[in-house]
């Protein structure tokens, strides 16, 4: 789907919410959509379930919770606003 600027932060120890968080932009909120729906439509096939998704219809953030891994595709620009990566690696030599 072409996502951009994947990344995957490590997050055992550092929370109890999930074991990996993975943040990737799409250049639209339909490019947004479209990778999201991919991702899940992958987790359903790979036979993790259940999957929650929020964010769709508007196509800026959405946020996959499939369990041990999140992850979060964004507009550039509201990846940037929100500086997920910035605050997960906090205090990270």
């Amino acid at each position: 789907m072409k996502a951009e600027d994947t990344i995957t932060i490590d997050l055992a120890g550092k929370s109890t919410i999930a074991d990996y968080m993975v943040v990737t932009s799409g250049r639209s909120q339909r490019h947004v959509a479209s990778v999201a729906e991919d991702v899940v439509k992958h987790l359903h096939q790979a036979g993790i379930a259940p999957v929650r998704m929020e964010g769709l219809k508007q196509g800026d953030w959405v946020l996959i919770d499939a369990g041990d891994v999140i992850a979060h595709v964004f507009r550039p620009e509201v990846r940037d606003f929100y500086a997920l990566e910035k605050m997960w690696s906090a205090g990270k030599h």
